[in-house]
């Protein structure tokens, strides 16, 4: 029986959900904002949420918590190019701003002032290109982007594709439409 079991599975198995869940995390608190399937948007919310909340109280025993909870302390990367981020000789990142400083010392103190609800999951409207999943953002209340949430992303030469083939579509339906009219019209003159 399932008494007191809850949460979703998402297809995957526990440790690699928890990775999952942890990685997830660890991106939305660099960017702020991320573009996920609504299944996967609706169970990271109450993990962001409950870091956030530990991040408010900043003691030692919340850092740990948060740590334990991150898997470990990891260095923040925006981009590969990053300012701030050190690398050793081979390439490797070996210093940075680590994402627990930043979360209590810049994330937090944004909500100090609120109870909860600290980010939102905007659907988007559109699917994803090789499944059909519905996508959407999850993002922390207060750092919305000008011009609202999009689904930017890689250049997909599969929907650049489908567009060709719709446009090619309508200009010959187009193009038939147009040769139809005049054969109507000549037909009608005689």
């Amino acid at each position: 029986m399932k008494h007191g079991v809850y949460g979703r599975k998402l297809g995957r198995h526990t440790n690699h959900r928890i990775a999952m869940w942890r990685n997830m995390a660890i991106a939305l608190f660099t960017h702020e904002q991320i573009v996920t399937s609504i299944p996967k948007a609706k169970s990271l919310k109450p993990l962001v949420e409950k870091l956030i909340s530990a991040a408010k109280e900043d003691t030692i025993h919340n850092r740990r918590r948060v740590i334990a909870k991150l898997g470990g302390d990891q260095i923040m990367m925006k981009s590969e190019d990053a300012e701030g981020v050190e690398r050793n000789k081979y390439g490797e990142v070996v210093g940075g701003t680590k994402i627990v400083k930043h979360l209590f010392e810049e994330i937090a103190p944004r909500y100090k002032d609120r109870n909860g609800g600290y980010s939102r999951i905007i659907k988007l409207g559109i699917n994803r290109l090789g499944d059909g999943t519905d996508l959407c953002v999850i993002q922390l209340v207060g750092s919305e982007p000008e011009g609202g949430p999009s689904a930017k992303g890689k250049f997909s030469r599969r929907r650049n594709k489908a567009d060709k083939r719709t446009a090619f579509a309508k200009a010959r339906a187009g193009g038939a439409a147009a040769a139809e009219k005049p054969a109507a019209e000549e037909a009608g003159d005689s």
